[in-house]
């Protein structure tokens, strides 16, 4: 169990009323929770996975020291088709990309590569896991980095989407892509491919317009049940001046 919050006498009572209750020991402040790692300074948090991540090149069983400066090389299109089919998938799906889905969790810079090679899982080939080694000697050459939540900090949501349009060559649908900051620090992101075909790129962008609004929506509710009132709308920033003028548009 682990409990939060700033208030040391009130955190005190609860703990001795579970110790009442519960065979239990206090681990102190948290540290490290399955892979995650916490570090708590005087500017503020940060947390990161790098312990996890050498367990994840050893069983890659990579052959060598080589590391990238990208975690996926630019405008690449896979498709099922490429290569030939590995003898054993297990090791792809399983093992490496699997670890990777829960490693995104402190690393959004892997979380587009990851995405893209977990629609491969069933039937994974030599390209696909050429590709999924590339991310892995990325992460190699950026074990260190880490998320950092400041202590100091504005309590105001700013959001940035971005979208694809008809990237995917086997069934030409677009990806949504979104980060959200609270202040100084990232709390939300996600990148998932839209469910219908966009027949342009005004509508793809609109469609991740429209999920992040419905995520931002929900963060808002959440924080005011924390106590945390946002007096102000939530700004939501777009590189399409398409998009932007048709959600302009009160009609």
């Amino acid at each position: 169990m682990i409990i939060t919050g700033d208030d040391s006498e009130y955190i005190a009572f609860v703990k001795a009323r579970l110790r009442d209750q519960f065979l239990m020991t206090d681990l102190g402040p948290l540290r490290y929770f399955l892979g995650i790692e916490v570090s708590s300074t005087s500017d503020g948090f940060y947390i990161s996975q790098e312990m996890y991540i050498p367990d994840l090149l050893a069983c890659a069983a990579l052959g060598d020291e080589r590391t990238v400066e990208t975690p996926m090389e630019l405008n690449v299109k896979l498709q099922p088709t490429d290569g030939d089919p590995l003898p054993d998938p297990t090791r792809y799906h399983h093992h490496l990309v699997g670890s990777l889905v829960y490693l995104a969790v402190t690393r959004p810079d892997i979380s587009y590569p990851v995405h893209i090679l977990s629609q491969f899982a069933s039937a994974p080939t030599t390209v696909h896991y050429s590709h999924l080694l590339r991310v892995l000697r990325y992460l190699r050459g950026t074990i260190t980095r880490c998320l950092f939540f400041p202590r100091s900090s504005s309590l105001q949501l700013q959001c940035y989407s971005d979208a694809t349009w008809a990237s995917d060559p086997s069934d030409r649908r677009s990806l949504s892509a979104y980060c959200v900051f609270f202040g100084g620090s990232l709390i939300a992101w996600k990148t998932k491919k839209q469910t219908a075909v966009s027949r342009s790129s005004v509508k793809a962008e609109l469609r991740v317009m429209a999920l992040l609004t419905a995520e931002v929506t929900w963060l808002r509710w959440l924080l005011a049940d924390f106590g945390v009132s946002l007096t102000t709308p939530t700004l939501v920033f777009s590189d399409s001046t398409g998009a932007i003028s048709v959600a302009r548009d009160p009609v």
